[in-house]
């Protein structure tokens, strides 16, 4: 299929969307943020995919700030827990890098109040290194370390469905919200992807239950996911501090992820190799 970096973020939706079914999981999606290069075309995108598509929350949200946006996903992770006889929501943001920083509040509360087990979020930055389109470069994946949450950099189309999959995959299994850097090569690129090849690779990603089992890797007693009541206390901080280790356990629990359900594509092959890089 021929896609485009802003298309592919709409067909990541659909493609989570039918491993949930086929996983038996009944799940919606919510879409959040605003526009700006290199991601001020996703709403359109998703509009123009029609009925097929998640239902716009963007829609909702024309007249409202960056970071009130980004407190609708947050709102909406809570309540994906709270009323469980609702839909699984499956969330995702995006904004270019200085709405990241704008919205930094509501990501670094969403981030150490935790995800939904069957939900996840992925907070999407559109980043200008070059400054093509922007009042001056940019990056998130400081700003993504420094609120102690995971992140994947796709260098392509297709790895921007593969990884945005694995980002879910991880956020529901760490509890932790997932960066996906976007850059503005990649976002405003297009080719043709092997959705087959990407449903592959995603199919033999193992289940929580096996990745327990294969690391020994056990959470807290009180979890790693959003959960209710949480009023504001000490608790939601001495989970992100090394002290009493959520943020630990949660850095754990992404290595233990990362080691038994890998992301990973080869850019070039060589024999006899004498190193290997890796990232």
């Amino acid at each position: 299929m021929f896609l485009s970096g802003t298309q592919a973020l709409v067909r990541l939706l659909l493609m989570q969307r039918e491993r949930d079914r086929a996983a038996g999981l009944n799940t919606q999606g919510f879409i959040s943020g605003y526009r700006g290069s290199p991601l001020g075309m996703v709403d359109q995108a998703v509009w123009k995919a029609g009925r097929s598509s998640p239902r716009p929350a963007s829609a909702s949200c024309r007249r409202s700030t960056r970071n009130s946006r980004r407190r609708r996903c947050w709102a909406r992770s809570a309540s994906s827990r709270i009323r469980a006889h609702r839909r699984w929501r499956v969330r995702l943001w995006y904004g270019k890098g200085p709405g990241v920083d704008r919205a930094g509040d509501a990501i670094k509360h969403g981030n150490a109040y935790g995800s939904s087990p069957h939900g996840g979020v992925l907070v999407v930055a559109g980043d200008d290194h070059g400054c093509v389109s922007s009042s001056m470069p940019h990056q998130s994946d400081h700003a993504f370390q420094a609120w102690q949450m995971p992140i994947v950099a796709p260098a392509n189309v297709a790895e921007m469905l593969g990884f945005g999959l694995y980002g879910w995959a991880l956020s529901r299994y760490s509890g932790a919200w997932v960066g996906m850097t976007a850059l503005s090569e990649v976002v405003e690129s297009a080719g043709s992807v092997d959705l087959d090849a990407v449903n592959a690779q995603a199919a033999a990603w193992v289940d929580a239950e096996t990745v327990r089992a294969r690391t020994g890797h056990q959470a807290p007693a009180d979890g790693l996911h959003y959960r209710w009541p949480d009023l504001p206390s000490l608790r939601i901080e001495s989970r992100l501090a090394t002290s009493s280790p959520r943020w630990r356990r949660s850095r754990a629990s992404t290595r233990s992820i990362a080691r038994s359900s890998r992301a990973r594509t080869r850019a070039w092959a060589s024999s006899p190799a004498a190193r290997r890089i890796s990232t």
